[in-house]
């Protein structure tokens, strides 16, 4: 066996060597023991005793962690044996009726098929969504639809239990109630889409408090039918308005219940008091105007009950940014903006009181009666000496025009808006005379509905009449086809449905024929209609890109953007701060880019249609809320598509774009493109034309992919008053059509100095991705 020992040395010339951890520079320091390691020596670890200052912060740690352990103890004893027993969820039972959007039938009454398992899944849903954004939200637990019952293929009941935690929140049948009235009384319901509840069904009581239904049943051979009696409705009434505070208001009329539930002037006057040091704190500039409209709102007169008036949805959005944070949660559930009226909705709503004032205080007057509207109510240019009292505004331009010129032959708008749709379609015509018009351009495009010929203001339907008495059956459908589309065509659609004879049952209305239904064009004189038999009409596929405020005589493109020049124009703002541009594909669908979104946390965004001046808001205006993005899977592309939460209206001023068909028409040397950027400093929109370059100038100060569009400004440093922002559409139209195409979105923001300084324009191309765009739009709206 050989033995291995430790040598004696490792250097023979030394016998005691040392590695030194310690510097030997020039500058000295005081060497410690414990960093020398002696290879003579042995190792040795030695325990230092605690000093008398060590033990006394040993013993307070060790005092510490025996007061928690004491602590947990008490707390597990206190809840165990001293807590309250827990009083378990409180369950309300609720129902409400189905009207339109869905119906009963046998197998919804029976809990086991799939149909009522979808069916119940669907109300639960909807109805979880709307608690727990309520008021209710940190004490609700949830709902359980219970039945469904009804008459077959008539009106659908629903019945459901609502659970609430008392612990967490105080609250009574009533506000469960109005919380879901306020939801089915509004006329877009986020909830309750594609859906018309009955109010006067509506019923929340607790379970104790449940009153016994009284039912008449009838056998049938499959199963019994339970019909339920509710309590009858009484009609919503205009009366005086009586709280003295509120005077001031322009109207002496109001109704109840009130926006916030008070159903007489004694409930609102034991609330008023705190409303009123609400007015005095000063939060909000017009504070008095719109709190008494809550308290007193408007009323008018209509059929078969008057109508409440509220504040519009910009005057109440205005107003909770100044007080909002002043207001309870209870308060809070009852305004809330998205259930108050558009303006460009056409039913009539308060707007701000003050607009021109508020201009001039801004420093903003010679906006006053420029041509381009600023206030919702249409006040900054109706106050001006072209336009007189009583006189419809034409919407763009300097020009007022009586009501009869409207349809009278001759164009005298700027843009023969008075003299378009004069042949339409709408789907009722007492409906049509409610809305509140401020011009003569269509509050919306109407799909399908009666046709209505309006001459000189007044509306008559076409009667079908005197053709069933003149000419035989397969005439009489040539000419009414024939008048189907060219009445589809004349309003941009591009395809004709359905057409139809059908029965008029709405009453005291006017009636036009034909003149001569074999003239090349058709003219249109007043009758008697004893039968009431008149045409219904259904198109489709509205025309994509199309600049319906523009004639070829009548506009021309200038470089500031007034309203209607470019209606899928689409501003993104996240809590009211413009961040981002996007381009409207449909009616419910955005397209703009991913790095808006980038590096965002997640908060509130909403798209706003219609605006060409960032700090004011016009009639036509239209907001939307975003609830969805997707992203696009082609490969180095960033364009994004974004999903709005209800469609929008189309009309005049908010219109799709066009998709490119041809993957070649941005590099045809004749295409005229354009993209849209904000002017600084006066927040106006502005047209900028771009042409596509090679993409060297582009790779020279970015990075460009396959994907990648290089465009420069046709007119270079003189067109560089403008900033682009990220989400910018690149349009492109063919000299061969009036129709703009979508050809690229930016996905940075864009802002231009002097020549070769400027930062390159560059798109993300839209052809390439085209398909999945189509099949994702497709595919979503399915669902």
């Amino acid at each position: 066996m050989t033995e291995f020992q430790k040598p004696k040395n490792y250097n023979n010339n030394r016998e005691n060597t040392s590695i030194s951890t310690v510097s030997t520079g020039h500058r000295r320091y005081r060497k410690s023991a414990c960093s020398i390691i002696s290879s003579d020596s042995d190792i040795r670890f030695t325990r230092r005793k605690l000093t008398s200052q060590t033990r006394c912060g040993c013993c307070i740690i060790a005092t510490f962690l025996l007061f928690l352990l004491v602590a947990a103890a008490a707390v597990y004893v206190g809840y165990t044996y001293f807590l309250p027993e827990y009083p378990g969820d409180q369950i309300y039972k609720g129902t409400f009726r189905v009207i339109e959007g869905d119906a009963f039938s046998m197998e919804l009454a029976d809990p086991s098929t799939n149909k009522f398992k979808a069916t119940s899944r669907d109300y639960q849903e909807r109805l979880n969504l709307l608690f727990r954004r309520s008021s209710v939200k940190h004490g609700y637990r949830g709902i359980d639809v219970l039945a469904l019952d009804g008459t077959e293929d008539q009106d659908l009941i629903v019945h459901f239990d609502i659970k609430i935690d008392p612990t967490y929140v105080d609250i009574k049948a009533e506000n469960l109630e109005a919380i879901l009235a306020n939801e089915i009384s509004v006329e877009e319901s986020l909830f309750f889409r594609n859906l018309t509840i009955d109010a006067n069904s509506l019923e929340v009581k607790p379970v104790d408090a449940l009153p016994q239904m009284i039912t008449s049943t009838a056998e049938t051979t499959a199963m019994s039918e339970a019909m339920v009696t509710f309590a009858p409705y009484v009609p919503r009434k205009c009366a005086p308005l009586s709280l003295r505070y509120c005077d001031n208001l322009g109207y002496n009329i109001t109704t109840y219940p009130n926006v916030l539930g008070h159903r007489s002037v004694k409930e609102v006057r034991e609330n008023v008091i705190s409303f009123r040091e609400l007015i005095d704190a000063e939060c909000y500039r017009h504070a008095y105007e719109f709190v008494c409209q809550l308290l007193q709102p408007g009323c008018q007169s209509g059929d078969l009950e008057d109508e409440i008036i509220l504040p519009c949805r910009s005057f109440c959005r205005e107003f909770l940014a100044g007080c909002g944070s002043r207001l309870t949660e209870k308060v809070k559930a009852f305004i809330d903006c998205t259930k108050f009226p558009e303006f460009s909705t056409g039913k009539r709503c308060f707007s701000k009181p003050g607009c021109v004032d508020e201009l001039k205080t801004k420093a903003l007057s010679p906006r006053i009666c420029d041509g381009t509207i600023d206030c919702p109510d249409l006040s900054d240019e109706k106050s001006c000496s072209y336009c007189a009292m009583n006189q419809y505004h034409c919407g763009i331009g300097r020009t007022c025009i009586q009501k009869s010129q409207r349809c009278d032959g001759r164009e005298d708008c700027p843009d023969g808006s008075d003299e378009r749709a004069c042949l339409t379609l709408l789907p009722k015509v007492k409906e049509d005379a409610k809305i509140h018009k401020i011009s003569p351009h269509e509050i919306s495009y109407h799909q399908e509905g009666f046709v209505v010929f309006n001459e000189r203001g007044d509306l008559g339907k076409l009667c079908v009449e005197s053709l069933n008495r003149t000419l035989s059956e397969n005439k009489t459908e040539e000419v009414l086809s024939t008048v189907a589309v060219s009445l589809c065509k004349a309003l941009k659609y591009q395809d004709v449905k359905s057409h139809q004879v059908v029965k008029d049952y709405e009453d005291n209305i006017s009636y036009v024929k034909i003149k001569d239904p074999f003239a090349e064009d058709l003219n249109f004189i007043k009758t008697k209609c004893s039968s009431k038999q008149v045409l219904k009409v259904s198109c489709e596929n509205l025309d994509c890109g199309i600049q319906s405020t523009h004639s070829k005589t009548s506009r021309v493109l200038q470089k500031m953007s007034t309203h209607g020049d470019w209606p899928w124009h689409a501003s993104l703002f996240k809590e009211e701060v413009h961040i981002c541009d996007a381009i409207l594909l449909s009616s419910t669908w955005l397209a703009t880019t991913m790095s808006c979104f980038q590096g965002q946390p997640k908060a509130e965004w909403t798209a706003r249609f219609g605006v060409v001046r960032l700090s004011s808001t016009s009639p036509w205006e239209q907001e939307r809320r975003i609830i969805g993005m997707v992203k696009s899977p082609v490969e180095g592309s960033t364009v994004a598509l974004v999903r709005l939460d209800h469609p929008v209206n189309f009309n005049d001023f908010v219109r799709p774009i066009c998709l490119p068909d041809d993957k070649n028409i941005a590099f045809t040397p004749s295409v005229h493109c354009t993209t849209l950027g904000w002017a600084r400093g006066r927040e106006q929109l502005q047209r900028v034309q771009v042409k596509i370059t090679d993409k060297e100038k582009c790779e020279n100060v970015s990075i460009s992919s396959v994907n990648s569009i290089c465009t420069e400004t046709i007119h270079g440093q003189h067109d560089c008053n403008e900033e682009e922002f990220a989400g910018s559409s690149m349009v492109c139209k063919s000299p061969i059509s009036d129709q703009w195409t979508l050809i690229g979105v930016t996905n940075w923001r864009i802002a231009c100095t002097k020549t070769g300084m400027e930062r390159p324009r560059m798109y993300d191309k839209i052809a390439s991705n085209i398909e999945w765009i189509r099949e994702t739009i497709a595919n979503l709206n399915t669902t």
